[in-house]
């Protein structure tokens, strides 16, 4: 498997650019390998605490989550960009 980039994420806050590589298991995941901090609790879609809004693109989820996430939302910690995806914190 190989870590080349398959999308970007950029924060909405400071409008920083992340590389998502396909290695990387989840956004959540990604974002702590470049020392940002999120909130988070269980790591698998249960609690909804990684909760973040997404400003423009796609995601998909390793595994649907139980945590309620309404339009517009994502969880971090059990999602994938599905192409270059815009985030708020």
């Amino acid at each position: 498997m190989t870590d080349r980039p398959t999308a970007s994420i950029t924060l909405a806050d400071n409008s920083q650019c992340i590389e998502f590589s396909t290695g990387c298991p989840s956004v959540l995941h990604c974002l702590e390998s470049q020392q940002i901090e999120v909130a988070f609790q269980c790591r698998e879609g249960y609690c909804g605490a990684c909760r973040a809004t997404l400003v423009s693109g796609k995601v998909d989820y390793n595994e649907e989550p139980l945590a309620f996430v309404r339009d517009g939302e994502i969880l971090l910690c059990c999602c994938k960009p599905n192409g270059d995806i815009h985030i708020k914190l």
